[in-house]
């Protein structure tokens, strides 16, 4: 992976130590561990509303302190559906004999089919990142011309690899994610052009 992909990573929660140059993808991938959720910067405010009324006091006498225990209850483990994404690093192998995967797409979807959008000479995958929108599943084939920075493919439950939609690079699609900043920064203007301060 290049270092700015690895940089973005970093600066989105990954611990990125255990990336090697003389990986393949799919091993460095799974060495990479996550720390918190992605909030994509199309993300609209699940949630803060409530937040805000849960913690409306602090908001008003500890502003600083509110927007810490924001980014912590936001970018912890937790069971509410804010619109967040998640990593993920499992391996999807339906074209490959014997493999667990083998037939599964099998009344569905070809492997010709597939090869008209994704590139890459045997058609394995992992998924990357994980949704609760549409689509909710991020791939990259593990046989990408670009190795370094993997072109990303994205399709969902409903329609599992019938439409698969080219996403851009992994650098470009790591960049519709936000930093705590960015989010922070969100949140704020929210707030300030709702309740002031």
């Amino acid at each position: 992976m290049y270092t700015k992909i690895l940089e973005k990573l970093n600066v989105l929660g990954a611990n990125t130590e255990h990336v090697r140059a003389e990986k393949a993808f799919a091993e460095n991938w799974q060495s990479i561990q996550f720390s918190c959720y992605l909030y994509d910067k199309e993300w609209d405010v699940y949630g803060i509303d409530a937040f805000y009324e849960k913690n409306k006091e602090k908001y008003s006498d500890h502003n600083e302190k509110f927007y810490e225990d924001l980014v912590e209850h936001y970018f912890s483990e937790h069971q509410q559906t804010y619109g967040q994404d998640f990593y993920k690093d499992w391996l999807f192998t339906p074209f490959k004999k014997d493999s667990k995967d083998d037939g599964e797409l099998e009344g569905f979807v070809e492997e010709a089919e597939v090869r008209e959008t994704v590139q890459g000479t045997e058609m394995d995958f992992i998924c990357i990142i994980y949704s609760y929108g549409y689509p909710d599943h991020y791939f990259v084939c593990l046989t990408d011309p670009n190795p370094m920075n993997p072109t990303v493919y994205s399709t969902d439950h409903e329609v599992y690899f019938e439409e698969i939609e080219n996403e851009g690079s992994l650098e470009d699609f790591l960049d519709r994610y936000m930093t705590k900043e960015e989010f922070v920064n969100v949140v704020k203007e929210y707030l300030e052009e709702k309740f002031g301060k």
